[in-house]
C-alpha cells in the first residue's frame, strides 16, 4: 500500500479544463463513422446482425450503449460526456490503436491495416466479455426498449465455444455474471427520481470485475502468443482493476481520458524492462510498475492485500482517499 501512495500520488501540475471532453481526440478513433443505435447494425432475415470482431461493429455496440443511457447522466456533464459507460469503448479504442487486437501469431492479416478483430487474440477475447456481455444484459433489462428485431451475434471462426451470442445462450453458461450486467442496466434503478452515481458506479464496477475474473483463466492460453512483458502487462492490467473499482472510480469520458494518458501507447516487446522502457514518459514507465509491483504483492500475500484495500474502500470517505490516488495520476 505504500509503494500504491507514493508512485500514485505524483505532484499535480496541471489539469484539464471542461472544455477538453468535447475535443475530437478524446473520442475513440472512428467513433463518428460507428451505428449509433440498432438499426444502424444490418438487418438481414429480421434479424439485427452484429459482427463483433469488427472493431467499427464492436465500437457501434458501446455507442448504442451510450447513447440509450445517456438520459441518465444529463447531470453529470454535457454531450453525455458524464455517462460512466465511456471507460469500455474508450479501452477498446486504446487496444485497436496500440495493435493489441491484431493477431499476435501472424498467422493472419487480422488487425494490420484493417477492422478485423482477432479471436487469437488475448486482449479481444478479454474485451468481448466487457462489450457483447454487458450489451446482451442491456437487452434483456429493457435499456432499448421493444426491440424490433431479434439480434444475432455472429461467432468467429476459432474458439466459436468461448462465447456466447445470445442472453439465453450466455444465462445457460454465465448466469451470476449476466444477472450482474442486467442488474446495472435496469431500468428501475436509474429512473430521474432515485438516480444515485455511487450506486450506478457500484452496479457497474461489481460487474466489470466479474467480466474479468470470468474471462481470465478462459483465456490464459492466449497469453502465450504475447511477448513475456505484454503478457505481463496485461495481467498486472487485470489485477489493477480489482484496485480501482473498489474506490468506484468514475470512468466518464474526461476522467477516462486523463488516466489512460498513462498507459503504453503499444504492445510491450522483449526487452522492454521496467522502469525503463525507452519511448515511455517517466509516468507511463511509473504507472506500469505499480500495477507489476502491486500484481506480485497482492500474489505474495494470497491475495490478502486486495481484500485489506476493499475493506479500506468500503466506505466512502475511504473510497475518496483511493480515488483522489487515482486522479493524481490522471491529472499530472
Amino acid at each position: 500500500l505504500l509503494i500504491l501512495t507514493v508512485t500514485l500520488n505524483p505532484a499535480a501540475d496541471t489539469a484539464q479544463s471542461d472544455k477538453d471532453a468535447t475535443r475530437e481526440d478524446v473520442y475513440p478513433l472512428l467513433w463518428d463513422f460507428v451505428p449509433e443505435n440498432l438499426l444502424d447494425f444490418p438487418v438481414k432475415n429480421n434479424k439485427i446482425i452484429i459482427n463483433p470482431w469488427n472493431y467499427r461493429e464492436r465500437l457501434g455496440v458501446y455507442k448504442v450503449l451510450l447513447n440509450s443511457s445517456a438520459k441518465y447522466f444529463t447531470a453529470f456533464g454535457s454531450q453525455n460526456s458524464g455517462n460512466i459507460l465511456w471507460g469500455l469503448p474508450l479501452q477498446h479504442g486504446w487496444q485497436f490503436c496500440t495493435g493489441r487486437l491484431a493477431d499476435p501469431t501472424n498467422g493472419t492479416s487480422c488487425g494490420y491495416g484493417n477492422l478485423c478483430i482477432s479471436v487469437r487474440s488475448w486482449w479481444s477475447c478479454m474485451n468481448y466479455y466487457l462489450a457483447i456481455i454487458p450489451f446482451l444484459g442491456a437487452v434483456e433489462a429493457g435499456l432499448f426498449g421493444e426491440v424490433q428485431y431479434e439480434v444475432e451475434i455472429l461467432s468467429p471462426e476459432e474458439r466459436r465455444a468461448d462465447f456466447c451470442y445470445s442472453f439465453a445462450d450466455c444465462h445457460s453458461h454465465i448466469p451470476e455474471l449476466m444477472d450482474e450486467w442486467k442488474a446495472y442496466f435496469e431500468v428501475n434503478d436509474f429512473t430521474s427520481s432515485s438516480f444515485v452515481l455511487d450506486d450506478a458506479l457500484d452496479h457497474m464496477w461489481k460487474a466489470h470485475v466479474a467480466s474479468i475474473a470470468y474471462a481470465l483463466p478462459k483465456f490464459q492460453d492466449s497469453l502465450k502468443y504475447l511477448p513475456l512483458p505484454e503478457a505481463n502487462f496485461g495481467e498486472d492490467w487485470a489485477n489493477g482493476v480489482d484496485f480501482i473499482a473498489a474506490t468506484h472510480f468514475s470512468t466518464d469520458l474526461q476522467t477516462t481520458n486523463n488516466f489512460q494518458a498513462f498507459l503504453p501507447q503499444r504492445m510491450l516487446t522483449e526487452g522492454d524492462v521496467l522502469p525503463f522502457i525507452s519511448g515511455f514518459s517517466p509516468q507511463q514507465n511509473r504507472v506500469l510498475l505499480t500495477l507489476s509491483a502491486l500484481h506480485k504483492a497482492n500474489q505474495k500475500t494470497g491475495g490478502l492485500l486486495l481484500k485489506l484495500w476493499q475493506k479500506a474502500m468500503s466506505t466512502e470517505p475511504g473510497r475518496k482517499i483511493g480515488r483522489k490516488l487515482i486522479e493524481d495520476l490522471a491529472s499530472s
